[in-house]
């Protein structure tokens, strides 16, 4: 029998050994399991992919869990999906997929967990694929404050645009080059803001005013031009992916799309405020009512933008949301592609996101979770879209009825079966997860839509157009400098995220997105701001120094020259043979809906032609319009927001062969040969198609052709003069002079 203190001796000695012998669990974690989890599973489950939902490389990830659920249950090894996993016996479940782990390294795994899966692993806290701390000083996510303009010792820069570039060029050494002729400024002026050329008679005039508001007096005449909304409107149709058919297999025309075209265009000619502009596209139809009896929330903060009837009716600005493209056989059943567009569109244009990427799984580089896309996932999902009509149901339905008794319809949307929207697991609408609450952004606030208060959009609308929203007044002042300068002061207009470009010049674009909501959200008055800067008035010579030291002229050291878009070239062509049709244009001549039986073998896929401004030219989703496919013109299944300029053998094939523009040409033609003789005919053939005076060597150069085509045709005499005259006009037409803007 063992003494009492024998006894405690041998307990005391039995304890220490069990103590000693027993692993820290931290010290464990980071010998045996993190480099296990590095080297095996950090691949499929980690920053850069995440199978199945899940991530393993962190503590917050394998407690998140992925689509099928938690995957560890500390201390319970057996009931841990992981472990299950590991082991291999169930073929669909099996990580690493194609080789089973050591024996002793799923020991250290089940080991791990059942001492309570101690992970040390605790990093910041993330949202979406920035952390949280990142998220909240990424520069576009910034309240916009308005910086001081620099000032210029010995300047006399009046224009605070000027200040800012001028600036940084001073930084560099450089400087803006001189001002343009007045020739080449009129003639980019005026195609800027109304997509058309000036005229003889406009040029003599500016040429004439010597006073130093002569320009000023050009742009208040542009801007007050119906010219102008088709120019700007257009701009805007390529961001929204504006087109006339559904875009579904079989392409079913949209025969009241054009109304929201045309609501565009009169919005831009009216300087109607961008922020209302906003609001009237995603709850226009809210809007339009008379504030409710009983209030709704969120109303509150939009009654005092409604627009009043009847003149301009801001439930056909809801078809910025009916024209998203429809998807597959029968539409109906692919709707959630349908939202998906949406969200994209909404993202992108709107506030330079890319938040259609958080469909299968949370960003992977910016602040926007999956939550945040089903989040507004279940406001569009409880909005009633107009339905165009597919293969499996010809005809539409839930178009909207601007007035009781009455024809007029519009493709427009209104609000649906209120809502939540479930997260679709891997973007599977077949696998849904929980149920996500309507709310905003969480990077912008994460405020919910209010019990009782329809589908969230009027707040959405309220969200997106607010001053206090960081990126909207950004996002648009950036798309007007690059409309005016050929691109943007952000480079990535529709990615204002972690994977576009900074701002080359930070405190200017700050300083007109200030000045933007400050007049009233006025389109109008950052357009006179911008054109009327000595920066906007450079000429676009290079200069070596500059060159050198700016290539790619990101500092503004000169005005870059461009071609001329796609609907400039074919609405000049149609202005110089006088055959333009400037009356507005309406709807296209579609088959009546009765008589529709379209398929995918047999798609609607016709094309109507007309002499109005390219802005009215029907636009198919399913095939191109052959003019503006080959000249760069907007991908209508997709936001443009800016246009491609491509040089290929075929745009010049077109020059020698296509009719349209031989019909110009002829036309041009006979404008011109009303006149005397040869020498005042190349006068009005240069005045009309460019503007000045032929010189010598013009004149030298005509004469010479024109005597070498005609000796080389056969036809009747009487007749070579016209057809010499023709040729002459279409190598004016195909010049670079004709084609580029300096």
């Amino acid at each position: 029998m063992y003494s009492p203190t024998r006894l405690l001796l041998m307990i005391a000695y039995c304890t220490a050994g069990n103590l000693a012998g027993a692993a820290d669990p931290t010290e464990h974690f980071e010998a045996k399991v993190r480099p296990l989890l590095v080297r095996s599973c950090q691949k499929c489950h980690g920053p850069e992919k995440q199978r199945g939902g899940l991530r393993l490389d962190t503590k917050a990830g394998w407690q998140a869990g992925g689509e099928s659920g938690p995957v560890i249950v500390p201390g319970k090894p057996d009931e841990s999906l992981l472990i299950k996993a590991l082991r291999h016996p169930d073929p669909k479940l099996r990580m690493p997929p194609n080789e089973k782990l050591a024996d002793h390294e799923i020991a250290a795994l089940v080991e791990w967990v059942k001492d309570g899966a101690t992970d040390p692993r605790v990093g910041a806290a993330q949202l979406g694929g920035m952390t949280l701390d990142a998220a909240k000083k990424w520069w576009s996510f910034q309240p916009v404050k308005r910086p001081a303009v620099p000032t210029i010792p010995n300047s006399a820069f009046r224009n605070p645009i000027d200040s800012f570039l001028v600036a940084k060029l001073s930084d560099k050494g450089l400087s803006l080059s001189p001002p343009a002729d007045k020739r080449t400024l009129l003639r980019r002026v005026t195609y800027d803001l109304t997509g058309l050329p000036p005229t003889p008679d406009e040029l003599d005039a500016f040429v004439k005013d010597d006073s130093g508001e002569a320009l000023a007096k050009v742009v208040d005449r542009l801007l007050a031009s119906p010219q102008y909304g088709e120019r700007w409107g257009r701009h805007w149709l390529d961001l929204v992916r504006y087109a006339d058919t559904a875009g579904e297999n079989s392409d079913h025309p949209l025969p009241h799309a054009w109304r929201y075209r045309n609501w565009v265009i009169d919005a831009f000619n009216r300087d109607h405020p961008y922020d209302q502009f906003l609001r009237d596209q995603i709850a226009g139809d809210l809007l339009w009512k008379d504030p409710p009896k009983v209030a709704t929330p969120g109303w509150e903060m939009l009654a005092p933008f409604r627009t009043p009837p009847p003149a301009f009716d801001s439930r056909v600005a809801t078809g910025y949301l009916a024209i998203a493209r429809r998807f597959g056989h029968d539409t109906d059943k692919d709707m959630h592609l349908t939202f998906e567009d949406t969200i994209d569109t909404v993202g992108k244009t709107l506030l330079g996101l890319s938040i259609g990427c958080a469909r299968c799984h949370d960003h992977k580089y910016d602040a926007i979770t999956a939550k945040d896309y089903y989040a507004l996932y279940g406001i569009f999902e409880s909005t009633r879209f107009a339905f165009p009509g597919c293969e499996a149901k010809q005809q539409p339905r839930d178009l909207v009825r601007l007035q009781p008794l009455r024809p007029e319809l519009a493709y427009a949307v209104v609000d649906g079966t209120v809502k939540n929207a479930k997260l679709q697991l891997r973007g599977d609408p077949e696998k849904p997860g929980p149920e996500v609450p309507r709310r905003w952004l969480e990077v912008l606030g994460g405020q919910l839509v209010p019990a009782n208060s329809g589908s969230g959009r009027l707040q959405l609308a309220g969200w997106i157009a607010s001053p206090e929203n960081p990126l909207t007044a950004r996002v648009m002042v950036n798309r007007i400098w690059q409309n005016h300068f050929g691109k943007g002061l952000v480079q990535s207009p529709n990615d204002f995220g972690a994977r576009g470009l900074p701002p080359t010049h930070p405190e200017l674009l700050d300083w007109l997105a200030a000045e933007f909501v400050a007049s009233g959200w006025s389109i109008k008055h950052l357009h006179k701001l911008i054109v009327l800067s000595a920066a906007y008035q450079q000429g676009s010579v290079s200069r070596p120094d500059a060159l050198k030291a700016d290539p790619n002229n990101d500092l503004y050291w000169r005005f870059d020259r461009r071609r001329l878009t796609g609907e400039e070239i074919r609405d000049s062509l149609l202005v110089v043979s006088g055959q333009l049709d400037r009356t507005p244009g309406g709807a296209h001549p579609f088959p009546p809906e009765k008589s529709w039986g379209f398929t995918q073998h047999n798609p609607f896929n016709t094309i109507y032609e007309t002499d109005r401004r390219s802005v009215y030219v029907i636009s198919i989703r399913n095939r191109r319009h052959p003019f503006l496919g080959l000249f760069d013109g907007a991908d209508p299944n997709a936001t443009t927001p800016q246009r491609q300029v491509t040089t290929v053998p075929t745009q010049a094939l077109y020059f020698l062969n296509d009719p349209f523009f031989h019909k110009q040409a002829e036309k041009l033609a006979s404008r011109v040969l009303v006149k005397a003789d040869d020498a005042t005919r190349l006068n009005e053939l240069f005045l009309l198609a460019l503007l000045r005076s032929p010189t010598a060597k013009d004149r030298a150069t005509a004469d010479a052709f024109l005597s070498r085509y005609s000796s080389q045709l056969t036809d009747p005499p009487a007749e070579r003069p016209k057809i010499a005259w023709t040729a002459l006009t279409r190598v004016v037409l195909a010049s670079n002079e004709y084609l580029y803007l300096d």
